[in-house]
């Protein structure tokens, strides 16, 4: 059947199965950073960096921890920095790549590039939020298979398990390792099918509207949550509200 105003999809659906109700929700895919975890605040982060390279102590000013945040900043929005992200996560290496382009640009990370890039990628610099670990468990109990779609260029898997979080999540699809990023809607595809359910019969739940709401494209379903910082919950409770009583 043909609409006059079609909806861009790369899915076929059967006009028998049009008609039919909308399956139940069976299986959750989440995005990774700013949904389920995110990374600790920037200060915190450039403090570690300074112990780890022998200058413990060396941001103890907050004019100097300041100015330095400020280059930070100032350093990405540089155009040669910006060029350098494209695709970043499609591999570790062009991540790498992107974020020595970044940390060269700031004068307080400039040969400590390496010492940079490994306490970004450190499980101990990203952190679930409060209500992560809840809903995950939620999601457990009421037999929902739960997946993790995320742009990312390095194996997340020991974070979540440092977290205490392992057990709960039961596939991966990692932009770095499917050579992808979202909303290629292959990535989607196949988390489901490791997941063994229909795109139909999933939920995507992330905070980018382009990137995570690319997944209705394959037939899953979306749930938005605001790109906000968060330091407190997240608001991922109401997932449960959408996956009442799947089993």
């Amino acid at each position: 059947m043909r609409t006059l105003f079609d909806t861009p999809s790369t899915y076929t659906l059967e006009p028998a199965a049009s008609a039919r109700a909308v399956p139940p929700v069976r299986a959750v895919l989440f995005d990774f950073v700013n949904t389920l975890f995110h990374m600790i605040d920037a200060d915190r982060w450039l403090r570690q960096v300074a112990a780890d390279t022998g200058r413990a102590g060396a941001l103890d000013d907050p004019a100097l921890a300041a100015a330095v945040l400020d280059d930070l900043t100032l350093a990405y929005q540089r155009p040669e920095v910006l060029a350098a992200q494209a695709g970043r996560d499609t591999s570790a290496d062009r991540h790498r790549a992107a974020m020595v382009a970044w940390f060269a640009a700031v004068p307080f990370l400039r040969g400590h590039e390496p010492a940079a890039h490994a306490r970004l990628l450190h499980a101990g610099s990203w952190e679930p939020y409060p209500d992560t670990a809840a809903v995950l468990r939620g999601l457990r109990e009421r037999g929902v298979r739960v997946g993790v779609v995320s742009d990312i260029a390095w194996d997340i898997r020991p974070h979540v398990a440092h977290r205490g979080l392992g057990d709960l999540v039961d596939a991966y699809a990692l932009s770095f390792e499917a050579g992808r990023e979202k909303p290629d809607p292959e990535l989607f595809r196949k988390a489901c099918a490791d997941l063994g359910v229909d795109p139909r019969e999933t939920l995507m739940v992330g905070d980018n509207p382009v990137r995570d709401g690319g997944a209705s494209a394959a037939g899953l379903r979306c749930f938005i949550l605001p790109a906000e910082h968060r330091t407190g919950e997240r608001g991922l409770a109401q997932v449960l509200d959408l996956v009442p009583g799947a089993r």
